[in-house]
């Protein structure tokens, strides 16, 4: 409604999470570092609080995609209603570790093996578990004993257990007391201070193109404060609200009276609704039993053809557009669909299906085509990159690309390629599609594919392996120039890889939730052009809100 009349190319302050528009303030930063310290220090166990809305699982996202693949196994549980047998399912298939066993012993000793054959190779394992205030007390005690795999030396994995506050007094009981003296790592999440409010509306106005024609002033901004407290969620509220009574004002500076309407129209609508529901609702039923009583007096058999039409009806629409098989007969279908070809036929397929984003021409049939060199090569042919992926779905899912996926099945030896080419909310659409699925769930997703798959992606500017610090030139004046317009306005245009130039690649890492080592690889390259307009980048989420 807004967007042109203050210029923006998208709302800024859209609830949704989005990577491009991650800010971490004092205390997310703080927070970061201290994950990170018991990571890196093995500490076993770490703890994360904080209320609703503090930003924890900004946190957790910039974590994750700060751990680099080659010497880190991460896996994030979000649904914590679940029985310690379900949760050793879960954290196996998202090490993609093969869960056939189904006692709760058979599963913990094949991630005891993962785990050691990871310590071998020099890796450290991550395990994330999310609203730890909702897990049963057997699932915590199943945590514990997941714990306690170890060496003579050190712990085979990490474990971050983070929780809205009630987290704490759980952990604070007699019979939890095992699992609590084992956190040697806690940080409880603040919501941010009136400065870094200030930052975060700011980081989200530039990041969202705005030309610098919005002015909150600092009455406006102290208010937000006010009526937020500092939580980012709240924020996003009171300033949207902000903006749209701005533009229905005809005004682009947001004063302390304009915040103030847009509050107080906000609460009028949360107060409208359940009053407006307490008038219709009994109107309506009173209105339905009227002619319901009609119809039943002067046409007995029409509210049985009625039900049983609209049932049809609605399991008509239903199949024909998400066909179903049981989640059982997934693997089958999916052995006899990709078991048909060969794994460098798989690989091509695959390979085809990401480069029709980029309008590249095809492989052509017949090639025998090696995984991952071989597709690297034909990537780089057709003047594309291919980006090795290594981790786990929620990862790949924030980097927002078609993928191709190696997947993992029974009976079938080699490598055997799906393309994810859509993200419709909670579901994964796949090429070649699942004989009598249109669809996969992320839960099923993980439990087939092995946490390896590849990214095209093109590199418009040429800049990969041409910019380091210290080097001066043209590229480094064009990695400057796509800084600024990605929203780092602090960006110089000198031409030199100063320790500006890197303070801004570093910030601008953060902000995608990147690993911030200021060097311009893969994924800065990738979230940089993704993030303006001029550049066309396929997206799994393309023309959704």
């Amino acid at each position: 409604m807004y967007l042109d009349f203050f210029g923006f190319r998208e709302k800024p302050f859209n609830l949704t999470p989005d990577p491009r528009f991650v800010f971490l303030s004092k205390n997310h930063r703080e927070a970061f570092a201290h994950l990170l310290y018991g990571i890196n220090n093995r500490t076993g166990f770490i703890a994360l609080t904080g209320e609703v809305g503090t930003g924890k699982t900004t946190v957790l996202r910039a974590l994750l995609n700060q751990l680099d693949p080659d010497h880190h196994r991460t896996a994030l549980i979000f649904n914590p209603s679940l029985s310690p047998t379900e949760l050793l399912q879960n954290i196996n298939q998202e090490f993609g570790i093969p869960t056939y066993p189904s006692s709760a012993s058979s599963l913990l000793k094949e991630l005891n093996q993962f785990l050691l054959q990871q310590n071998a190779e020099g890796r450290s394992v991550v395990l994330i578990i999310d609203e730890g205030q909702d897990l049963e007390a057997s699932v915590l005690e199943q945590i514990r004993l997941i714990s306690n795999l170890e060496t003579d030396r050190e712990k085979l994995i990490q474990i971050v257990l983070s929780g809205q506050p009630e987290l704490t007094q759980i952990l604070k009981r007699k019979e939890m007391r095992q699992l609590s003296q084992r956190i040697s790592v806690r940080y409880h999440l603040q919501p941010m201070d009136f400065q870094d409010t200030v930052d975060y509306i700011n980081h989200r106005l530039e990041v969202a193109g705005g030309r610098g024609g919005v002015i909150f002033s600092r009455r406006a901004l102290k208010r937000i404060y006010r009526y937020s407290h500092g939580f980012p969620r709240l924020i996003n509220v009171a300033s949207d609200r902000a903006l749209l009574a701005g533009y229905t004002r005809d005004t682009a500076r947001i004063g302390s009276r304009i915040v103030a309407a847009g509050i107080k129209d906000m609460k009028k609508s949360e107060a409208f609704y359940p009053l407006k529901r307490r008038l219709i609702l009994p109107a309506l039923a009173i209105l339905g039993v009227f002619l319901a009583a009609v119809i039943f007096f002067t046409r007995p058999d029409f509210i049985g053809q009625f039900n049983t039409s609209q049932s049809l009806e609605a399991t008509e629409k239903e199949k024909k557009k998400y066909p179903v098989i049981p989640s059982k007969e997934i693997s089958r279908a999916m052995v006899t669909e990709l078991g048909e070809v060969s794994e460098s036929e798989s690989a091509r397929r695959a390979f085809n299906t990401l480069a029709g984003f980029w309008n590249a021409p095809p492989i052509s049939e017949g090639a025998n085509l090696n995984p991952f060199n071989g597709m690297e090569r034909a990537a780089l042919e057709r003047q594309l990159r291919l980006y090795k992926f290594s981790g786990n779905l929620g990862t790949l899912l924030r980097i927002d690309c078609p993928a191709g996926l190696e997947m993992s099945l029974p009976g079938i030896p080699g490598k055997r390629f799906v393309s994810l080419v859509r993200r419709e909310n909670e579901h994964l659409v796949v090429d070649p599609p699942i004989p009598g699925r249109e669809f996969l769930s992320f839960s099923e997703m993980e439990k087939y594919w092995s946490g390896q798959g590849f990214i095209l992606w093109k590199d418009s500017l040429n800049l990969l392996t041409r910019i380091y610090p210290g080097r001066r030139g043209a590229e480094v004046k064009q990695l400057q120039e796509l800084l600024r317009e990605a929203g780092n306005s602090g960006s110089p245009l000198t031409g030199v890889y100063d320790s500006e130039t890197l303070s801004a690649v570093k910030e601008f890492q953060m902000s995608k939730g990147i690993k911030q080592d200021g060097i311009i690889g893969d994924q800065t390259l990738m979230f940089l052009y993704r993030s303006i307009d001029r550049f066309e980048v396929p997206r799994l989420t393309a023309g959704q809100k």
